[in-house]
């Protein structure tokens, strides 16, 4: 027997005051010295004006650990939330290998015992922590349930990181400088920052969110990796990791920085995760458009907006782009914590009512997967 999920509070945590477009180079630091080539370029085209870093100015030290941003976007819940009986957190960048991200968090605030669970991957990751939490709940094996989605980029962004492989290819980089290009881009498009929700059995207060259904996808069977860290993509798309690669060359081809293949995800991200999966989801659950208030999709960049608005007509879903919330320009793409982020402020916003009903989208490009959340204000 199952029972309702509702999301009754949520809560999230931006690190610092804001970084604007002209200020990423003074925090970050200039690779070689220099301005990139790469990076107004970028930002004009993916529309983010200000992000967030968890790097104390003064220092130029990062202040904080993914999972003392996690433990303080959990505090913003409230003291009052009650006994928790799971914790489920999502990240792509935890701060070590082992032991996991949830039972660092659940270190950092010492609640006492309790399921503590970690969802890896990509920006999915998030929602595969709210999934878990949501199933938990529904099946009663919690009564309350935590889930959140964090991402502590700036330190694998810092120029510092990069020195070494400059240093090691100068010749080549002069030649051909596109060889940086897919760390380079990734520069400009990620921030910092923690979400959390908190998810019960019975609604709370003057507004919450029933959770009708999450529904995740990979379409890994078809295509090849397209963001990774911590590894290097051979010509044949395959990826050697850092435990194949002589710790000697490391940092020569800076091995734990973010990569991404641009080409690669501009001819598959609509496609592979809103194209494809919308279609059959559309089918199983009897989405139509007038019945859907808010779209909220979690774009890496504005520049998929359009590409993603032609999608829906495409598959019989065209939301209008009034009925869109997203925050992307204002808090930057923080991965897995940007639904979290993104539903917080449209909560806050005060512009939610209910009855309304939300559809999230969350793609990622790690091996294009994808997820959708159906909701309804209660």
């Amino acid at each position: 027997m199952t029972v309702d999920v509702f999301l009754t509070r949520s809560a999230a945590y931006l690190p610092f005051s804001p970084v604007s477009n002209d200020e990423i180079e003074d925090v970050l630091g200039r690779i070689g010295g220099k301005d990139s080539r790469a990076r107004r370029l970028i930002l004009r085209s993916n529309g983010i004006q200000s992000r967030h870093y968890a790097i104390d100015r003064a220092t130029g030290k990062v202040a904080m650990t993914n999972a003392q941003l996690t433990a303080n976007a959990v505090r913003a819940l409230g003291e009052d939330i009650g006994p928790v009986g799971c914790l489920a957190t999502g990240t792509s960048m935890p701060d070590q290998l082992i032991p996991n991200h949830a039972v660092m968090v659940h270190g950092e605030l010492g609640w006492p015992r309790l399921e503590a669970v970690s969802l890896a991957g990509v920006c999915l990751s998030g929602i595969a922590a709210l999934k878990y939490a949501w199933l938990a709940v529904r099946a009663g094996d919690a009564q309350r349930a935590v889930a959140t989605g964090s991402e502590l980029a700036s330190p694998l962004l810092m120029a510092s990181n990069f020195e070494a492989e400059i240093a090691h290819k100068v010749d080549a980089l002069e030649a051909r400088p596109e060889i940086a290009f897919e760390k380079d881009f990734l520069r400009w498009m990620l921030s910092d920052g923690a979400g959390a929700m908190l998810l019960e059995c019975a609604p709370r207060g003057a507004l919450s969110l029933r959770i009708d259904w999450i529904d995740l996808s990979s379409a890994a069977h078809e295509l090849p990796v397209c963001m990774y860290a911590g590894a290097d993509r051979a010509a044949d798309g395959t990826l050697q990791g850092w435990m194949q690669t002589p710790s000697s060359q490391w940092h020569a081809q800076s091995i734990f920085a973010i990569k991404q293949d641009v080409r690669l995800l501009n001819e598959n991200i609509v496609r592979a995760t809103i194209g494809e999966p919308l279609r059959d989801i559309i089918a199983r659950h009897d989405l139509r458009v007038d019945q859907i208030d808010w779209f909220l999709p979690h774009l890496s960049s504005h520049f998929f907006a359009q590409p993603v608005a032609q999608c829906l007509e495409e598959v019989g879903l065209p939301i209008p782009r009034e009925r869109w919330f997203n925050n992307l320009a204002q808090v930057g793409n923080t991965g897995a914590a940007s639904p979290f982020i993104m539903l917080d402020a449209l909560i806050r916003s005060g512009r939610l009512q209910k009855g309304h009903k939300l559809l999230m989208f969350v793609p990622e490009s790690g091996r294009f997967s994808s997820g959708f959340v159906h909701l309804e204000a209660v």
